[in-house]
């Protein structure tokens, strides 16, 4: 069973649809117990930083986040799921993130002929290749939809990382914690191989 934390987020019927393509039993859930008890968990994500996390406090689900990371369950964070997971955003000053992963948000920087939000397909280099990206060679496509981008504090997490007028690390990894920038979802069979990649997370233990 994967759980998606159900905290108002846009995309999370798109990842429930791509897990259960690929025939995963799936819960969109709030519920401490169910997502505890879950064989994995998502935590997916679009919209902004703050709002988030007002809405993570409200549901009571940041302890929760936090107790599912600690128990060693394979976890992922998807586009501003991603973002969450570290200490603040540019987006939202003043506001904590999860602080599970060392680490802040930025905004992309405005250069000639990128325009912010970053909407699009682009290609993935590997500074320290990661788990998720088994079989993905490098160079290959995904879908961004983001205006900020992170900046790691420890550079030994980030598995993937795009160009777009800067270095965007689109993709960390730590222990049983995964999350990417980019959308799995929505970025045809290469996003699909990542899913279920971390699908076979602690399977191939046993």
């Amino acid at each position: 069973m994967i759980a998606i934390i159900d905290y108002d987020a846009g995309n999370v019927k798109s990842v429930e649809k791509a897990l259960q393509f690929l025939g995963e039993e799936v819960i969109i859930t709030r519920d401490k117990e169910q997502i505890l008890s879950a064989d994995k968990v998502v935590l997916p994500g679009v919209g902004a930083f703050g709002d988030a996390m007002e809405k993570l406090h409200g549901y009571g689900l940041v302890d929760v986040i936090k107790e599912v990371v600690a128990k060693k369950t394979p976890f992922i964070g998807i586009c501003l799921g991603l973002q969450l997971l570290f200490d603040s955003s540019e987006e939202s000053p003043g506001v904590s993130g999860l602080g599970i992963l060392p680490g802040k948000i930025v905004r992309i920087p405005e250069k000639d002929g990128l325009k912010v939000p970053h909407i699009g397909w682009n290609s993935l280099t590997y500074p320290n290749k990661g788990r998720l990206y088994q079989g993905i060679e490098e160079d290959s496509y995904v879908y961004f939809v983001h205006s900020y981008y992170l900046q790691a504090d420890d550079p030994s997490i980030v598995v993937a990382q795009t160009q777009y007028g800067v270095d965007i690390q689109a993709s960390v990894e730590k222990d049983n914690v995964f999350a990417c920038q980019f959308h799995p979802e929505k970025s045809s069979s290469v996003g699909m191989t990542i899913l279920k990649n971390f699908i076979n997370i602690g399977k191939e233990e046993k």
